[in-house]
């Protein structure tokens, strides 16, 4: 993995943060938040490989359009294991991570279209 690439980096390591979480969901026999947000948060991370390798800005925007949408659905089970009584797991570290995954795609896609028109 390239050093220089920023969010393919925190996308990663969010990602095994994430798979850890879950195990200790599925610990607690939450398996189907688990496995949502297990899907969602590994989803942001392979989209975001598929981007690097698209074959044209529009392509890689797209994909990285995907990427933050996997990244809002995440926030969104972050959220709702916050508030609710499913874990005793402290999910605030997680939600910052996220948040700030989204921030960076944004900036991207924001960026990427900007020169494109």
């Amino acid at each position: 993995m390239p050093k220089d690439n920023l969010i393919q980096k925190k996308s990663f390591q969010f990602a095994l943060q994430i798979i850890e979480l879950c195990k200790k969901l599925q610990d607690e026999r939450e398996y189907v938040l688990s496995k949502q947000l297990l899907r969602s948060s590994t989803s942001i991370g392979a989209n975001i490989e598929e981007a690097i390798a698209g074959y044209s800005r529009k392509d890689f925007a797209h994909k990285l359009s995907i990427s933050l949408k996997e990244a809002r659905e995440t926030r969104y089970w972050l959220r709702l294991l916050k508030h609710s009584t499913i874990t005793e797991s402290d999910v605030n570290s997680y939600l910052y991570d996220i948040e700030q995954i989204i921030n960076i795609l944004t900036s991207i896609i924001k960026t990427t279209r900007e020169k494109d028109y």
